[in-house]
């Protein structure tokens, strides 16, 4: 990395955003659109998860970055949100966390095999529930859930969870492409759950979109077994990297526009324009 590519003022960058697809609108506009391709300190907050669980997402940016995913051979985005949380799983487990646990406790080593060189050192969902350590067998999601559904009143230090091992993780090994993400932490408020995760570095072509989401669905995983609402999904990034594509790239033609319309504000209504004319029911 040259220093023309980093950043002459490390200040952190904070990005606020209703959706994970406007967070990550912001966060590539502003890349492509000051000088070098790190943001470092990186802090997106993002909140609008609805009720339901459900991840509210612009389709027309997701659509556009699977599309390039898929001209640059990349993986796209439920397949790196995936390697957070499997919501296909979940969906199978039909709101049984047990099921969800041997489902991919089963499926695991198929993951691992089918792409041994990205994934031989292990996945995130891994390390959160199949630690290799610790209580419950090492599945820190499990022992936290266990802890809030018996007693109140419980530390809030207690709720985070790591998929960074030093045993493991500490290496010379000049590129390490895992873990990234280095820890998680879950807090219950009135407004209902906060979800807090730091990474030292991400790659913010090919991993970020689905780092966000796969986080965004861990968190509504965890919200859903307390009971409460996701209220809010916070994300420091030590050092993010746009790289793995040039920023005058014209394949990001496509995703670029498709950023800008997901941060263009609604069109205004004309100050003189009539009224809608209510229509009144008439009797048969």
């Amino acid at each position: 990395m040259t220093s023309a590519s980093r950043p002459e003022n490390p200040e952190p960058l904070l990005i606020t955003a209703k959706s994970v697809s406007e967070a990550y609108a912001r966060i590539l506009l502003h890349v492509l659109d000051h000088p070098g391709n790190e943001i470092a300190p990186l802090v997106l907050s993002v909140e609008g998860f609805d009720q339901g669980y459900d991840i509210p997402e612009d389709p027309q940016v997701r659509s556009a970055l699977d599309a390039l995913l898929k001209a640059k051979k990349k993986s796209d985005v439920e397949d790196v949100a995936y390697t957070i949380f499997p919501q296909q799983l979940w969906t199978m487990a039909q709101g049984d966390r047990a099921k969800l646990f041997e489902y991919y406790r089963m499926a695991f080593p198929f993951y691992r095999k089918q792409n041994a060189r990205l994934n031989g050192r292990g996945l995130y969902f891994e390390r959160l529930m199949m630690y290799g350590r610790g209580p419950c067998d090492g599945n820190q999601l499990e022992w936290l859930l266990s802890q809030y559904d018996s007693r109140p009143g419980v530390r809030r230090s207690m709720w985070q969870a790591t998929t960074f091992d030093p045993e493991r993780d500490h290496s010379a090994t000049a590129q390490l492409g895992f873990p990234c993400l280095q820890h998680v932490s879950f807090v219950p408020t009135k407004a209902g759950l906060v979800a807090n995760a730091f990474y030292a570095t991400q790659q913010l072509f090919d991993k970020a979109y689905g780092n966000y989401l796969g986080l965004a669905q861990l968190a509504a995983f965890m919200a859903h077994e307390m009971g409460i609402p996701l209220a809010r999904l916070n994300v420091t990034i030590g050092v993010a990297k746009l790289e793995r594509i040039s920023k005058t790239d014209v394949a990001m033609k496509p995703l670029v526009e498709a950023a800008k319309a997901c941060l263009a504000p609604p069109p205004a209504v004309p100050r003189n324009a009539p009224a809608p004319v209510q229509l009144s029911a008439q009797p048969a």
